[in-house]
């Protein structure tokens, strides 16, 4: 079945008179992280035409719109992931959707490993570059009409709201650093070879999304942010096994200071944004 993105938007319209030119992507470890969040409207993903149904556990599956303080928002509490059988298309649709509802600027997050033996499990990586081993590329096939598919990635993540977001992580008294993203398919964890080979490639952390993600909102000409909870050492460096429990429980003992980040983060775009009118 083919959705259609500007009709599943309308019907965003029609639900709320807010207008957000921001939105977020809430991925493992950041679910319970919106306690700062004024909400104005909540609906599930199966009440939204072409969302995916989500089936991990730690991702909620809901769209809220709200503010936080004066600035409002559009939040995805969850994610679908290439790895429960969805095509790109699928994936990505919930990104068409928000920017055609008129976002300008997306924030991405997720829970990922670290390959850089300076992390620590509860640090946070923002996202200064991206490494695709996913297998497939979120624009193949037919392009949206008037859309170009030949995205520029050279600066995929911008630079002045990753200054922003370590701002706004060193207020709420989280360890931030930059660093380079590596995404695979999942879901199974990478072996120790694959992650020394990952390490020689430059990455310093390792996920299964938000990459593809990201580049169709960049083909959307949004700006775009990302960040990591680090909550693991990557397979084979620290030699404990892995598991997304593990995964869930280290991202939860951050959610006061994951809320927090989240809050100020989206104040001091609202701020930016007015600075630049």
């Amino acid at each position: 079945m083919t959705f259609n993105y500007k009709n599943t938007a309308a019907l965003l319209n029609k639900a709320t008179n807010l207008r957000p030119t921001l939105g977020m992507v809430l991925g493992s470890g950041f679910q319970h992280a919106l306690s700062e969040l004024d909400i104005s409207v909540e609906l599930p993903f199966s009440q939204l035409p072409g969302f995916p149904s989500v089936g991990v556990s730690g991702h909620a599956g809901k769209l809220i719109i709200g503010k936080f303080g004066e600035t409002p928002v559009i939040v995805l509490k969850g994610r679908a992931h290439y790895y429960e059988g969805y095509e790109m298309d699928r994936i990505t649709f919930p990104i068409r959707v928000m920017a055609e509802f008129g976002v300008e600027t997306l924030l991405l997050t997720n829970a990922a490993g670290a390959l850089r033996r300076s992390f620590k499990p509860g640090n946070f990586m923002v996202f200064q570059d991206h490494i695709n081993l996913m297998g497939k590329n979120p624009l193949r096939g037919p392009s949206p009409l008037g859309i170009n598919r030949f995205v520029d990635c050279t600066r995929v993540y911008d630079e002045k709201l990753r200054q922003i977001l370590k701002k706004a992580g060193s207020q709420a008294k989280l360890k931030m650093a930059e660093g380079v993203y590596l995404a695979i398919s999942g879901p199974s964890y990478e072996t120790p070879a694959e992650i020394r080979a990952f390490g020689r490639l430059g990455a310093d952390a390792v996920g299964m999304s938000t990459v593809p993600e990201a580049i169709v909102a960049r083909q959307c000409g949004l700006r775009v942010a990302a960040v990591s909870c680090i909550t693991n050492m990557a397979a084979g460096i620290s030699g404990q096994t892995l598991s997304h429990q593990d995964v869930l429980d280290v991202a939860g003992s951050k959610r006061n200071n994951v809320s927090l980040f989240l809050g100020n983060f989206a104040v001091m775009y609202g701020k930016s944004l007015k600075a630049s009118r």
